[in-house]
């Protein structure tokens, strides 16, 4: 894990009221998260919950096919695992890391032990649960009606906004698995951007040139999920002083 890493750049244990999140560090394990990592498949019993600080892990729903279609993106803002807080602890999607990088584990029963003694960090999570929900909603609507070069610009501002740099690595076949659309359909979409001067693409890297045209070349999902998001989450000074940076 990078040495820079620490617990609060994931906006939920930031959130936490200090008493709280000092009672949880000794139980907070730091993990490396590297490109292509399945955190856990369709079905599993999940055990630990993921607090990602400087990854991004996509939740994609898996066809019998072997097809894939990602419902939502967990970078900084949130966490992979609602389920064991839900009730369910098991889900339908697999999470894979999109992003490589650092996150912090905490065990179920450790976090049911915390939800016992206080309820601050469980309304949290409930309100993070909820923007994720408007995030898999619209992300399916955006699937359904809104063409491919649109869903990617929106794919590409989800991402940003759970990454401290403009910059990401992914190659377009994996952003067409994320997508689930073909290959050829992101291969134009993003030479379109890159026409545009709005990003510039180089074996399997995408530098976001010109945010403000990404975001009027988007469709509305873009804007409802983080308007909701922000609605739900409010970000800390520090998150939002490191975002107009």
């Amino acid at each position: 894990m990078a040495a820079t890493s620490r617990p609060q750049q994931n906006q939920i244990l930031d959130a936490l009221p200090q008493p709280e999140r000092e009672r949880l560090l000794p139980f907070l394990e730091p993990v490396t998260l590297p490109l292509g990592k399945v955190l856990y498949e369709p079905g599993d019993v999940l055990r630990d919950i993921y607090f990602p600080t400087d990854s991004i892990v996509s939740l994609l729903y898996m066809f019998k096919d072997g097809r894939s279609a990602e419902i939502a993106v967990v970078g900084n803002d949130g966490a992979v695992g609602v389920a064991l807080f839900m009730g369910g602890e098991t889900t339908t999607n697999r999470a894979i890391v999109q992003s490589a990088g650092s996150a912090y584990r905490l065990s179920g029963e450790r976090l049911k032990e915390e939800f016992g003694r206080h309820t601050e960090m469980l309304h949290i999570l409930l309100r993070y649960t909820q923007a994720l929900i408007t995030q898999m909603a619209q992300t399916a609507v955006c699937n359904r009606h809104h063409s491919v070069d649109q869903q990617l610009c929106r794919w590409l501002l989800l991402s940003l906004d759970r990454l401290a740099s403009s910059e990401l690595t992914m190659t377009q076949k994996l952003i067409a698995n994320m997508l689930g659309v073909r290959r050829v359909g992101v291969t134009r979409a993003a030479g379109k951007l890159q026409e545009l001067g709005v990003i510039t693409y180089q074996r399997g890297r995408i530098a976001v040139l010109d945010r403000p045209a990404l975001e009027r070349l988007c469709c509305e999902c873009y804007a409802v999920v983080k308007k909701e998001t922000d609605r739900l989450l409010p970000l800390h000074p520090l998150h939002s002083a490191s975002r107009r940076g």
